[in-house]
């Protein structure tokens, strides 16, 4: 039995093995090269197979959006935002732990940045004043500038005569905080069958509400529950318009140099729809346009080679002794954020009508800190 095992482990016979030691060592030989050639061929065709999977899954996750492709799982502060939504304060302490609280004294939570991001994007579609203004963050109830209101007085003198002192004049600039606050109810079925989309439904509800607020106070805001708006200031230089009939080229071009080079060269349009149309007609004694299309993707449209926004509060141009059109640095109006949107949920109040009352507060202000970068047009009266 054993000398028929050891024949076949070999492909030569006994007797040539035991008559020619060469042969028999030559073909051990051979078998260890098919061997290792063989488990070299396997282990390189291993080796390609998880290369091409590798490659594979890089392309996969190099595409736009593949982080929604790849998982249909929310992340854990949006799921636990809607477990919020849904239960307040009954909801699972591990699935609070994931919000974070906000700091305002009336409690709640903030919505997640995702949906945070998101409201500011609507905002800007109804504010685009974020889009130029001085945008800053703050924990504080206000918040104070220091401005300097006056030059040195420094005089011509002859030999031997004494100086005379002089000091700059300094003020102060405050912006307070103002809160924009409001509540909806939200039937528990719809969200029940929100399939975790609950916090987008809170979002369509207020960020177009929010965003009307917000917009109009940053233009025409009185500055006592509310920001100052811009054109609310009483610093801002006025250029008379010249005509009752409507505004005029000279008006424009006016406003525009009323302002120094280094706030002009930085400065951009703000008006009405209504206002833009009427001066998109609008021609120099050349017949050219004064408005100008945008020439490249990204790049706003212009009026005297100067950028311009829409601002859908500014007043309309028809109005006497109104301001239809703000020219300036909109750097010297700044916004200061203290809340982005803090949400709190009452899951009783309302609890026999089957609704949930969702409470959303946004703290913010705004005011002007630079008169002097603005110039506004104003229609004639008579």
């Amino acid at each position: 039995m054993k000398h028929e095992t050891i024949e076949t482990r070999s492909a030569l016979p006994l007797e040539t093995r035991n008559d020619d030691p060469l042969a028999a060592a030559t073909a051990a030989v051979e078998e260890l090269r098919t061997a290792a050639t063989a488990f070299e061929t396997r282990q390189a065709n291993a080796l390609r197979a998880a290369t091409d999977r590798l490659t594979a899954i890089e392309t996969r996750l190099s595409r736009p959006g593949i982080q929604q492709e790849q998982t249909n799982e929310p992340a854990a502060e949006v799921r636990a935002f809607g477990t919020y939504l849904r239960l307040g304060n009954n909801a699972p302490a591990d699935e609070l732990r994931a919000l974070t609280v906000s700091s305002d004294a009336q409690g709640g939570y903030l919505a997640p940045a995702e949906m945070s991001s998101e409201f500011i994007r609507d905002l800007a579609q109804v504010s685009p004043v974020r889009s130029v203004a001085s945008v800053r963050q703050t924990g504080a109830p206000s918040v104070l500038y220091p401005k300097r209101t006056g030059i040195t007085s420094a005089k011509w003198k002859g030999e031997n005569q004494a100086q005379e002192a002089s000091e700059p004049s300094f003020g102060q600039a405050e912006i307070v905080i103002r809160e924009l606050n409001t509540y909806v109810d939200i039937s528990n079925q719809l969200l029940a069958d929100s399939a975790g989309q609950a916090e987008a439904e809170v979002r369509l509800a207020l960020a177009e509400d929010f965003g009307q607020k917000e917009g109009r106070s940053f233009v025409l805001g009185a500055g006592v529950l509310e920001p100052e708006g811009i054109l609310t200031n009483p610093d801002i230089a006025a250029v008379a318009n010249g005509s009752i009939e409507g505004i005029t080229a000279d008006g424009l071009v006016r406003t525009i140099y009323s302002l120094p080079a280094t706030y002009r060269n930085a400065g951009t349009w703000a008006m009405n729809g209504t206002t833009l149309g009427l001066i998109r007609l609008m021609t120099n004694a050349q017949g050219q346009f004064l408005w100008q299309p945008s020439l490249a993707a990204g790049n706003p449209e212009t009026i005297l080679g100067r950028p311009v926004i829409e601002l859908p509060d500014m007043p309309d141009a028809k109005d006497a002794n109104s301001t239809p059109i703000l020219f300036g640095d909109f750097s010297g109006y700044r916004i200061v954020d203290r809340v982005g949107l803090s949400i709190l949920v009452n899951p009783y109040l309302l609890a026999t009508n089957g609704m949930t009352r969702v409470h959303a507060t946004r703290r913010v202000g705004g005011g002007v800190i630079q008169a002097t970068k603005f110039a506004k047009l104003k229609m004639s009266a008579v």
